[in-house]
């Protein structure tokens, strides 16, 4: 096993100008310890090696509930389809990150540090073709806290699911699932 770089990142839960096009392409090209540290130097070394190598690279986002992983993530695809100039470029991110809202709706619940806090993780694998445009991608999901479902605690909430479906409980495709409010069903509402 073998690790690379390592980067420590910060939400500063507001939009910061360091992450548009100009800083991708500022990143661009450039080797590791040239400019300063950022998401942008980690993708743009595993896309180096990548091409260099011809070798598969992992980027290993983690962290706390909230910290910000997502949009990390995000940030981290836009940067490999800008710079590989992908057909479907920024859109891309999207894309990839949109391609399963069931998922999501199953595996988020709200949390004392977020209100759409990931309850499972995400394995995302882009794939190249041989210029080293993204051609597609595919994510996979894992549920971490399956004891969400009997339990929350306090000032939390059930998974995401539940509560839509208490809420579309008058719908007339869901009578017959005989829904009542999230109250009723002994969920805790906040």
């Amino acid at each position: 096993l073998v690790v690379g770089i390592i980067l420590v990142a910060i939400n500063p839960y507001k939009q910061l100008p360091i992450y548009g096009d100009a800083i991708i392409h500022a990143y661009s090209g450039q080797n590791m310890g040239d400019m300063d540290p950022h998401i942008f130097a980690v993708a743009e070394e595993a896309y180096k090696q990548m091409a260099r190598n011809n070798k598969n690279q992992s980027i290993i986002v983690s962290g706390e509930s909230g910290a910000g992983k997502t949009v990390s993530a995000r940030y981290t695809m836009r940067y490999f389809a800008t710079v590989s100039k992908s057909n479907s470029n920024a859109d891309v991110e999207d894309k990839v990150l949109a391609s399963n809202p069931i998922t999501e709706a199953v595996g988020n619940a709200k949390t004392t540090r977020n209100d759409n806090s990931s309850r499972f993780g995400k394995y995302t694998e882009i794939s190249f073709d041989q210029s080293y445009q993204i051609i597609g991608a595919n994510m996979r999901t894992y549920l971490l806290e399956k004891s969400r479902v009997v339990f929350q605690s306090e000032n939390e909430r059930n998974y995401h699911i539940f509560y839509q479906l208490c809420a579309s409980a008058m719908q007339p495709e869901f009578k017959h699932l005989k829904l009542g409010r999230s109250q009723e069903n002994n969920l805790l509402f906040i």
